[in-house]
């Protein structure tokens, strides 16, 4: 039998041609069904580096001072800041208090998570303690929103479990950058579940961020110089906000 070379040539072509394509499509799903997402925020991780001596510090101080504590002030460089640029604040308003600031900068909820595993709350019988925590994990890609909302919750609870008689002055999250940003966005979500976890007995949820920014979305640099680290005047803000709530929960 004679065969047809035309009609060869073109099934040959559209075997070479079409073959891959159909194994492509074949195995998208497969490949989108095999990814697994790991919530980085809420497994506790050490730091590295030279902050580890910072973080050795803090986890000192919870060792050198157990028992009765009026405040316990639990987060990042932001709170760190407060023996900084929020030194005269803190002089005002916690210098006659026994306060305890376990703030390290840079970390994220998967590191104040681990100082909880090493003891930072065992020993210490803290009447309130100010969380804030959050913004390190907004960075980029690095957590979502769902990401940052179960680390920041993680710690909740673990103030909770660990610490039951303590009442827990949850932050928001501050509003970072010289303006509007995608990065804005993401804190200002995290924030509106964050507000749920107010139940009026145990936690209370504190936002400062509208005072934080002027009119037109603007950080100032005389709030924030950097636009993440707030100025004095931004420690008072601070202070003022929450020592109504600790005046009544330490009852002076």
């Amino acid at each position: 039998m004679k065969l047809n070379t035309s009609v060869f040539a073109f099934a040959l072509l559209a075997t070479i041609v079409l073959a891959p394509a159909v194994t492509a499509q074949t195995n998208v799903p497969v490949v989108a069904a095999g990814v697994v997402h790991t919530n980085t925020a809420i497994i506790p991780v050490p730091r590295t580096g030279s902050i580890t001596n910072r973080q050795s510090l803090v986890l000192q101080r919870a060792r050198e001072n157990p028992g009765d504590c009026d405040i316990e002030f639990i987060g990042d460089s932001i709170t760190q800041g407060w023996e900084t640029r929020g030194s005269n604040v803190w002089a005002q308003y916690y210098g006659r208090r026994k306060v305890i600031n376990m703030g390290v900068s840079g970390d994220r909820t998967q590191h104040v998570l681990w100082r909880f595993e090493q003891g930072q709350l065992d020993g210490v019988k803290a009447k309130a303690a100010v969380v804030m925590i959050g913004t390190n994990n907004s960075n980029k890609d690095d957590n979502s929103e769902a990401d940052i909302l179960e680390g920041v919750t993680a710690i909740v609870n673990q103030i909770r479990q660990r610490q039951p008689d303590t009442k827990i002055l949850l932050m928001a999250i501050f509003p970072r950058g010289p303006s509007f940003s995608p990065q804005r966005g993401k804190i200002l979500q995290v924030n509106e579940a964050l507000a749920k976890l107010d139940d009026g007995k145990n936690i209370f949820y504190i936002d400062i961020g509208p005072q934080l920014i002027e009119s037109n979305g603007s950080i100032s640099k005389n709030m924030m110089r950097d636009y993440l680290h707030p100025g004095e005047a931004g420690y008072k803000i601070w202070a003022n906000a929450i020592e109504p709530k600790l005046k009544e929960i330490l009852a002076d």
